[in-house]
Order: C-alpha cells, then sequence, then structure tokens
C-alpha cells in the first residue's frame, strides 16, 4: 500500500520543475505585444549550432502570420473552431486522434493475455510484456529521425497500411487455434507494436501541432482530445466484449483483429483523401494553403509565396508525375 502512494507523486515533481524553466512560445508574447520577449524566448528555443538562424527574421514572419490569421479568422472561441477555413482543421486535428484509436492499437494491451492462452505462465508473459514496450520505445526513438527525411502524412498514411495487413494476419492466424498459432499472433503483436510506435503513434503529435490554426490551437486540441478521450471509451468497451470469453462476452479471440482491420482500413481512406501534407512548411505557408481549401494530396505540390499571398502549382513535381510515354 506505502508503494502505491508512493508512486504517483513521483512524476509531478520533476514536471513541475520543468515547467517552472521552460520559456513560453515567441507566438504567445507576439500576440501581447511583447516583441522584445518574443525574440528573448525565440533565442532561449533556438540551438546555436545554426548560423544560417536568423532570430529577427523569424519574428518578423511570426508576426506577418499572426496578422494573417487575425484577418481569416476574427475571434477565439471554441465556436470559431467551426467556422470558415478553421473547421476544415478542426475536422482533420480531431480525425488524426480518432484514427489513432481506431487503427487496432487496443490489441497491443491484450500481448499477456495471448501469451496466457499459449499456457504462459503469467511472471513469464509480464517479462515478454515488457519487451514488447521496450521494442515500443525503440520504434518511437527510430520515428524522431523517420519524420526529418519523410512527411508525416506519408507516414501517418504507410504506417495505417502496414497495420492493416498485420491485423488481417493476425486474424487469418487465429482459425488455427494451436499454441503454435497463438505464440505467432504474439509476434505479430510485437510486430505491430513496432509499426505504431515508429509511424501513427508518435506522428500524430506532430501532426495535432501543425495543422491546427495558431490561434486556435489550445482550443482545436481540446475538441480533438475530447474525441480522443470518447473514442477510447468505445474502443475499450468494444475490446472487452471481443476477447470476453464468459456468458456476456462474444469470444471472437483474435478473431476481432478483423472487426479493426476494417476500423483501420476507413482510417487509411480518411488520411489519403483528407490528410495534407505538413513538411517543411511554416505557419503562414499552411494558412494560405489552407485558406484557398487547396485539397490534402496537393498541398506538397503547391509553392506558396507568403509575402504576396500567392500560390502556384509545382510544374516540376507535376511534370515528374507524369507518364514517360506522354512527356516523349
Amino acid at each position: 500500500m506505502a508503494n502505491s502512494v508512493r508512486h504517483p507523486v513521483v512524476w509531478p515533481v520533476p514536471i513541475l520543475v520543468a515547467v517552472a524553466f521552460a520559456p513560453e512560445s515567441p507566438w504567445w508574447y507576439i500576440r501581447k505585444g511583447d516583441r522584445a520577449a518574443a525574440k528573448a524566448s525565440l533565442l532561449r528555443l533556438t540551438s546555436r549550432n545554426q548560423p544560417d538562424s536568423d532570430a529577427d527574421e523569424t519574428i518578423a514572419l511570426i508576426e506577418h502570420t499572426n496578422e494573417i490569421e487575425k484577418e481569416m479568422a476574427v475571434g477565439m472561441s471554441y465556436r470559431d473552431c467551426f467556422k470558415g477555413v478553421d473547421l476544415r482543421r478542426t475536422e482533420i486535428v480531431v480525425g488524426i486522434w480518432l484514427v489513432q484509436t481506431l487503427g487496432g492499437q487496443n490489441l497491443m494491451g491484450y500481448f499477456s493475455y495471448f501469451l496466457k492462452q499459449a499456457g504462459i505462465d503469467a511472471k513469464n508473459s509480464f517479462s515478454l510484456s515488457m519487451g514488447q514496450y521496450a521494442l515500443g520505445i525503440i520504434g518511437t526513438l527510430c520515428s524522431w529521425f523517420l519524420m526529418a527525411k519523410i512527411g508525416q502524412r506519408t507516414i501517418q498514411f504507410y504506417g495505417l497500411c502496414v497495420q492493416l495487413v498485420l491485423l488481417m494476419i493476425v486474424g487469418s492466424v487465429s482459425f488455427a487455434g494451436t499454441n503454435a498459432s497463438i505464440w505467432a499472433i504474439g509476434g505479430l503483436l510485437i510486430a505491430f507494436t513496432f509499426a505504431y510506435d515508429i509511424a501513427v503513434g508518435p506522428v500524430t503529435y506532430a501532426l495535432v501541432s501543425e495543422l491546427s490554426s495558431t490561434r486556435l490551437k489550445a482550443k482545436t486540441i481540446v475538441l480533438a482530445r475530447a474525441a480522443y478521450n470518447a473514442s477510447n471509451i468505445f474502443v475499450n468497451v468494444m475490446t472487452n466484449y471481443q476477447l470476453n470469453s464468459s456468458q456476456d462476452g462474444w469470444d471472437w479471440g483474435a478473431k476481432a483483429a478483423f472487426f479493426w482491420a476494417g476500423t483501420c482500413l476507413l482510417s487509411c481512406v480518411w488520411v489519403y483523401f483528407r490528410l495534407p501534407e505538413p513538411k517543411d512548411r511554416t505557419y503562414a505557408e499552411l494558412d494560405l494553403l489552407f485558406e484557398h481549401r487547396v485539397s490534402a494530396r496537393q498541398f506538397a505540390k503547391t509553392l506558396v509565396d507568403p509575402s504576396t499571398n500567392t500560390l502556384a502549382l509545382d510544374t516540376t513535381s507535376v511534370e515528374n508525375e507524369k507518364p514517360r510515354a506522354e512527356k516523349e
């Protein structure tokens, strides 16, 4: 009992210390009209190993972006999240977090359950579960380097595709009904954990922060997180019914993977048609792309000039996508 009381105290202390020394966002200072404080905050957040970084130029861009967003969406209430251009941005941010829960990731938490079905004792099941989580940590670390090289939309889409394939295999293997098949399911769930933690898991947070309007970011994320929590209730209730073998349960076992493969497929379709690519875009560029209602699939191909508020299709990328016969 004493240990259960002490453990929750561990994490708030370092978090409070870190928050006390964390600088305020330069965007917040600009909205308050304090340019000097914004520059000081930016210098604290910028690495000194970047000789090409110009703090004054960055602050000017933040000011310009803030003015653009003032013109696009006057007001900062929750109602504004559902008006005009911001309605699309709210839908995307909410959708990103729903995709995270509906892609079948809930089955990862039942890894030890499948091992126990295979006859592994609780102690060894727990040890193997720790190995699963360790692999998840490695996947998350790998995602840092992956996001630096590949666009978030690409990572999200192909990560979901890999999850879809693994879920279909898990569901198919479950029909064997042998101990070997249950071991195979355990191995597939380990692979699923790595795939999730290198792609959909961490990239969700990058997308949420980049695709919401800077002026409505806090409110948009609150709405999205509320939708995430609501979807988690649905997911957890459904999974418990699906795996429960008692009289009140459905006793689907690993065949439940087929159900989540269906929701994962819907997530793949939504990501392909609705999720834009924010990689290498400033907030000002993203604002203009949304304001001009550029389709999600054209975000990466559109050239943006924030200084003149103009857009142009990247003809180079379009030319490269033409069939070879047409070029000739």
